[in-house]
C-alpha cells in the first residue's frame, strides 16, 4: 500500500509537469495550446484503458514479480529519455523569495475552475467505483466462483473499455466544440453548456434504476447506453477543464496553478469514492446514480461562475 502511494504521487507529479509544460512550449495564438492539451490529455487516458489489459496480460503470463520488473524497466527508460530530450529552462519553479502560502491562485477563474473539477470527478467516482461495478457483478455472476471470477474480468473490461472511449474523446473535444482558434470567452461559454448536458443522465439512469427496483435485462441495457452517453460528454468537460486552467493560468506559475487544480481533482475523487460507498449500501443504485446527478448539477453551478466574471 505504502508502495502504490508512492506511485500515485509519482504519477501526479509527472501528469502536472506535463501538463503545464504543454502550456509554455505549445504556440500561441492559433488554437494549438487546446489540441495539444487534448491530445496529451486524450492518449494518456486511452493508454491507461490498454494498461489494464497489459498489467492483466503480464500477471497472467509471467507473474507480478516480472511485470513489476518491467514496468520499472520501461519507466528506466522514459527518464533517461526525458534527461536527454526535456527542454532546458522550462520556467515554473518555485522563486525562492515566494511564499509557500501562494498555493492557491489569486486567479478566482483558476479557483472556481478548480471547484467545478471537483465536482465533476466526484461525479464520476460515485457510480464508476461502487455502484455500477457491484451491480453488473451481480447480473453476470451465477453465484458460483468461477462466475464470479468470469463476471469480474468481464466487468473490469468493461471499465477498461470505457476508458479507452473517454480518451478519445477527449483527443477529438476541440473539433467538437467549435472552430479552431475560437476565444477564450467563447470556450468558457462551451464548457458552461457541456456541464449542463451532464445533469441529466445519471438522474435519468436513476429513476430508470428506481423503476425497476431490482436487475433487469432492460435496466442493464439502459445503464449500458447510458454509462456510454454519461462517458462521452464526461470526456468533453474532462477535456475542455484541461485547456482552461492552461488558458487561465500565468505562465509564471502555472505549475502552482496545474497542481492547485489536480489537488481539487484527486479531492473530488476521493469524495466520489466515499459517496459512492455510502450511497449504495444505503439505498442503493439508484441512490448511488442520484448522488452523481447531484455532483454534476454542483459542477455545472460552479462551471456557470465562470461565465459570469
Amino acid at each position: 500500500m505504502a508502495v502504490q502511494g508512492l506511485s500515485g504521487v509519482a504519477k501526479g507529479l509527472a501528469k502536472m509537469s506535463s501538463k503545464s509544460a504543454v502550456k509554455l512550449l505549445a504556440p500561441a495564438g492559433d488554437g494549438s495550446l487546446f489540441r495539444w492539451v487534448a491530445l496529451l490529455t486524450g492518449s494518456k487516458n486511452a493508454i491507461k484503458g490498454a494498461g489494464f489489459f497489459l498489467g492483466a496480460a503480464l500477471l497472467a503470463l509471467a507473474g507480478f514479480n516480472a511485470a513489476v520488473w518491467g514496468m520499472a524497466a520501461v519507466l528506466t527508460i522514459i527518464l533517461i529519455a526525458v534527461i536527454l530530450f526535456l527542454p532546458a529552462g522550462l520556467p515554473g519553479r518555485l522563486k525562492a523569495d515566494e511564499a509557500w502560502g501562494g498555493w492557491r491562485s489569486g486567479d478566482s477563474r483558476v479557483n472556481r475552475l478548480s471547484l467545478a473539477r471537483l465536482f465533476l470527478f466526484g461525479a464520476r467516482d460515485v457510480w464508476f467505483v461502487v455502484g455500477i461495478p457491484v451491480y453488473f457483478q451481480s447480473v453476470l455472476s451465477d453465484g458460483t466462483a468461477e462466475g464470479r471470477r468470469e463476471a469480474f474480468f468481464l466487468v473490469g473490461g468493461f471499465m477498461a473499455l470505457w476508458i479507452i472511449a473517454y480518451g478519445a474523446v477527449q483527443a477529438i473535444a476541440p473539433r467538437l466544440l467549435g472552430p479552431k482558434g475560437q476565444s477564450l470567452e467563447a470556450t468558457t461559454r462551451k464548457a458552461v453548456q457541456w456541464s449542463g448536458r451532464l445533469v441529466p443522465i445519471p438522474f435519468l439512469l436513476a429513476g430508470a434504476a428506481a423503476i425497476a427496483g431490482e436487475p433487469t435485462a432492460w435496466l442493464t441495457v439502459t445503464l449500458i447506453l447510458g454509462l456510454l452517453a454519461f462517458g462521452f460528454v464526461f470526456a468533453v468537460n474532462s477535456s475542455v477543464h484541461s485547456y482552461l486552467i492552461l488558458a487561465f493560468g500565468s505562465a509564471e506559475r502555472i505549475t502552482r496553478d496545474v497542481g492547485f487544480y489536480y489537488m481539487a481533482n484527486a479531492a473530488g475523487r476521493l469524495i466520489g469514492t466515499l459517496l459512492s460507498g455510502l450511497s449504495y449500501q444505503v439505498g442503493g443504485l439508484s441512490l448511488c446514480l442520484a448522488t452523481a446527478g447531484t455532483l454534476a448539477l454542483a459542477n455545472c453551478l460552479a462551471a456557470r461562475r465562470l461565465a459570469t466574471q
